[in-house]
């Protein structure tokens, strides 16, 4: 009866029913057997699933999406745990979503952790501090300094009205002799201070307690769109406030005998050794110090695609520890009795790990120097184990302990550089087809020296692609000839001039270390010959303006796949990459871009050059507007153009774009233009541009753009042709060294801050 009843048309399941369970099943099977076949590739992704949590909430706007996402996580971690328990996909997917809440609550932690007090508004101050760093900026005639503020002393007055002046609550406030009222300022805990080396007064050292006047203001946001945050590096690196102090400065108590660390005497001492720039870039060997290397000199090592050389990293690291366990290994083997009882290698590779660790501790253990000391100790511990020691698990593993250390890091180029030159180069020679092209075998030196030149080649174009995204998304330029340059540049200081360096200073402990800095001297000639002859070429440098989030995003994640998978499905990668690219390479360039103050604006000329508002501009702000709109060349001037007409106060010009022609009117003075003049052309004009809060009765065509305005939505990019605009604030964002903006009325805001008139 019960085998009747099964077989009835109405018991039975039909196919409909079950073709979905068979295609899930399939699926599954199918994930499964690709994890199976990847086991040995899955342990790369942990530092990645860790990184995309830390990416998401560098993202996100505010706390909801904050906790959304590591919600989310969390469910998508027991959901794969009770979907596949039983199968490696099931438990890798459940690792990676708890790595991803693991990354949004570390750096979110750790957002909070270094939460201190902001300036509040700009202000001239005389205080008392303790200097905490000495940071020497020889090229630019300044000494850069960090301070923890002890007292405030004086504050600038401003007028005391009515009778607020002596009421109660306002005592000890009232300057009489100035009829004034002082303002209090609360300075925050540390603060980053520029003085000039004529204000510098002799004897300053580290620990000092000085007393010095200055103009300070909150840490800067990016002044354009894609420009550099430094408002995210001083959060996390604690810092308030910066500004420019002046004379006369006076110490109130000495610091440290002769002030300076071992680094700083160091870095003199080989400035002294080898004058000139190639003195300054031997002490950025030695010690990372970069602050003593010409401006001449550093953008020729960046438009050649050299400046990997200046930061101390694994090329220094790895040259450090091999000449370390070379001798050491040499010098015990001189002894038969310790060659016959010890492992004399075992003992080398103990003194080279010392060596790792002291080295990066002298160079100020920067991001790159702590994942190669990371990566220096993991070789050895494989090479003491007698296990594979180069390896992409090593960067994984240098990668994660770097995340969990500073998981802030991750947003900086300095880690997105390392590790991708490294793990580019490492996937490189792992390929199956590469490692047998380049493998030891019995040949000619002529063709073995064809061979490594090739290889060296092979692996400098292979760098140079996976680093192009990254120098465009955050310097908006890249070398072209690097992989070239590269060829000789890295031989050439890894085996010459850092030898003779450490020859050098061994010897001038007994006086005889002359003939060594000579020599060390004539290697670092060539290395800036090869650099400028390299930057000077035609085409030298890529420039790109502010490159999209998502356009790049596209591209890492479209690199990692690639460099990390192993199975044929790794071609996948090629596609986000190609989106990513093309994503970038269509965006268009901004035809204006005006910074959050309202006091520098850059058009873009017919022939696709920038031309800038006012006649005089620092460089700093100069070079942050080419680069940022992708121009590199000289700057030219607005009123020099035939399209604009410009007196000292004002300046209107007319810009040809997406059809029809623009009429952009920006102030160009502190000048109070009259009332009416203004309101007039204010209604000719479809953009108007000013450092100061505009008449009501002003009102362009399409934005308004004064000191109000700009307040709320930052420095702006936009690109005419589509009418497209790029803020830098963005509405609700809850980042804690962001200021949250509401915009005007007048402005409807889009994703990523694109801005349009409603």
């Amino acid at each position: 009866m019960a085998s009747i009843a099964a077989e009835a048309p109405s018991t039975r399941l039909q196919r409909l029913q079950i073709a979905g369970f068979d295609g899930l099943r399939r699926g599954k099977a199918a994930l499964e057997r690709w994890f199976e076949a990847e086991r040995d590739q899955l342990p790369l992704w942990i530092p990645v699933a860790l990184g995309g949590g830390i990416t998401m909430w560098f993202i996100l706007p505010d706390s909801t999406w904050w906790r959304a996402a590591l919600l989310g996580s969390l469910g998508l971690a027991f959901l794969a745990m009770a979907v596949g328990r039983h199968g490696r996909a099931g438990r890798t997917v459940a690792l990676a979503a708890l790595l991803v809440a693991a990354g949004i609550a570390l750096i979110w932690w750790r957002a909070e952790r270094a939460s201190a007090a902001i300036l509040a508004r700009p202000a001239i101050v005389t205080f008392e501090a303790r200097v905490e760093r000495v940071e020497p900026l020889p090229p630019r005639g300044l000494v850069r300094l960090r301070l923890a503020p002890i007292r405030v002393i004086a504050t600038p007055p401003r007028p005391c009205k009515g009778r607020r002046c002596g009421s109660r609550g306002h005592e000890g406030r009232y300057d009489p002799a100035q009829g004034s009222e002082l303002r209090p300022v609360e300075l925050p805990p540390h603060l980053r201070v520029n003085l000039a080396d004529a204000d510098m007064p002799p004897g300053l050292s580290r620990g000092a307690t000085i007393r010095l006047g200055a103009r300070l203001m909150p840490p800067p946001e990016p002044a354009v769109p894609g420009a550099y945050d430094y408002g995210r590096v001083a959060w996390f690196d604690g810092i308030g406030g910066t500004g420019r102090g002046f004379g006369p400065v006076t110490i109130v108590a000495p610091g440290v005998a002769n002030g300076n660390g071992l680094r700083e005497r160091l870095s003199r001492h080989i400035q002294e050794s080898v004058p000139g720039g190639a003195g300054a870039i031997a002490a950025a060997l030695a010690t990372g110090d970069q602050g003593a290397i010409p401006e001449a000199d550093n953008d020729a090592m960046r438009r050649s695609g050299l400046a990997h050389l200046l930061s101390v990293s694994g090329l220094h690291i790895t040259a450090v520890v091999a000449a370390v366990m070379f001798l050491v290994l040499r010098l015990l083997a001189l002894s038969p009795w310790l060659a016959l009882r010890f492992r004399l290698p075992l003992i080398a590779a103990g003194a080279g790990a010392l060596a790792a660790i002291g080295y990066t501790l002298l160079t100020g253990a920067e991001v790159p120097t702590i994942r190669s000391c990371v990566a220096a100790l993991l070789v050895l511990v494989a090479l003491a184990m007698g296990r594979e020691a180069l390896t992409l698990r090593l960067v994984a593993a240098g990668a994660f302990v770097v995340l969990l250390l500073y998981p802030e890091s991750l947003a900086g180029p300095s880690f997105q550089l390392s590790f991708a030159a490294v793990a580019s180069i490492i996937a490189l020679h792992e390929h199956p087809r590469i490692k047998a092209w380049f493998a030891p075998r019995e040949e000619g030196r002529l063709r073995k020296l064809g061979r490594d030149l090739t290889s060296l080649l092979l692996t400098g174009i292979v760098v140079e692609l996976a680093l192009l995204p990254i120098s465009l998304f955050h310097f908006h330029k890249a070398g072209i000839y690097g992989s070239v340059a590269n060829i000789v540049a890295i031989p050439l200081t890894t085996f010459v001039t850092m030898p003779f360096e450490a020859l050098a200073l061994l010897f001038d402990s007994v006086g005889l270390g002359t003939p060594f800095w000579w020599l060390t001297g004539r290697s670092l000639d060539l290395l800036l010959w090869i650099a400028h002859k390299t930057a000077s070429m035609p085409g030298s440098v890529a420039a790109l303006p502010a490159m999209p989030g998502g356009a790049y995003g596209l591209m890492v994640i479209g690199g990692l796949w690639i460099a990390l998978w192993r199975t044929r499905w790794r071609r996948l990668g090629a596609v986000p990459l190609a989106i990513g690219a093309i994503w970038a390479l269509l965006t268009p360039t901004p035809d204006l871009l005006v910074t959050g103050d309202g006091r520098h604006v850059a058009l873009r000329t017919a022939s696709g050059g920038l031309a800038l508002l006012r006649d005089r501009v620092g460089d700093y702000t100069a070079d942050m507007l080419a680069e940022n709109g992708g121009a590199d060349e000289n700057l030219l001037l607005l009123s020099d153009q035939p399209n604009a007409r410009c007196s000292r106060d004002l300046c209107l010009v007319e810009r040809p774009a997406g059809g029809r022609t623009w009429r952009v009117l920006a102030t160009r003075s502190a000048y109070l233009v009259p009332t009416a003049e203004l309101v007039a052309a204010c209604g000719g004009a479809d953009i108007v541009i000013s450092e100061r809060r505009l008449p009501v009765a002003c009102r362009p065509r399409w934005l308004k753009l004064d000191r109000a305005t700009l307040a709320q939505t930052g420095g702006i990019a936009i690109a005419l042709g589509n009418s497209r605009v790029v803020t830098v604030r963005h509405p609700g964002d809850e980042h804690p060294w962001l200021a949250s903006a509401v915009p005007p009325a007048s402005l409807r805001t889009h994703r990523h801050g694109a801005i349009s008139p409603q």
